[in-house]
């Protein structure tokens, strides 16, 4: 460790100095000057949306060593202008939590324990049960000979992390299916 001076005292160095108001170069340490912010060593500079709510907010995601070292608020946003809430300037601690889930986790019915399955596979698994509960419960015509063609097998609940353009596309493809239950609730 170097050895500390008395000269180096800010007091000291704001009177050898032209900074007389004590608020400028002076002040700063030299540990404060061998600082650099994280978003300077940033590999790459993502664009995406807040997780949090359906507000939409713009962000820039810094990456560093394929990590998320910060997460900022995106200033070329229409709708945060580089501003964001205290949920979403803290998602950075979201995306590197140690106890996040990363794996697809899958539990079979009536099996007692999970196993990791890839998420091709999971994908696959959703489609098809979406098709089957299309196919099972497809409803063509009531009790009168009316057309209904709509299913009651598949329904939708969205939550407040999609926005407008994805809830659109979400009750394009419900309502393309057949499907008539179709919700989106910003509160969960």
């Amino acid at each position: 460790m170097a050895r500390f001076s008395p000269l180096e005292w800010p007091v000291i160095r704001q009177l050898r100095s032209s900074d007389g108001s004590g608020r400028g170069e002076s002040v700063v340490s030299q540990k404060t000057r061998d600082t650099t912010p994280r978003t300077a060593t940033a590999d790459k500079v993502v664009q995406s949306v807040c997780p949090y709510c359906a507000v939409g907010c713009g962000q820039k995601i810094f990456v560093k060593d394929d990590k998320v070292v910060q997460i900022e608020g995106d200033p070329d946003s229409p709708i945060s202008r580089g501003r964001l809430c205290p949920k979403g300037a803290a998602s950075e601690q979201l995306v590197n939590a140690n106890g996040r889930v990363t794996d697809v986790l899958y539990r079979a019915p009536k099996a007692k324990d999970w196993q990791k399955i890839d998420l091709h596979t999971a994908i696959d698994m959703v489609a098809d049960r979406f098709i089957e509960a299309r196919r099972n419960h497809w409803e063509d015509v009531d009790d009168k000979g009316h057309p209904l063609r709509r299913t009651m097998g598949i329904a939708s609940l969205g939550g407040a992390t999609i926005d407008n353009e994805e809830n659109y596309l979400a009750k394009k493809l419900y309502t393309a299916a057949g499907a008539i239950q179709i919700e989106n609730q910003a509160r969960i």
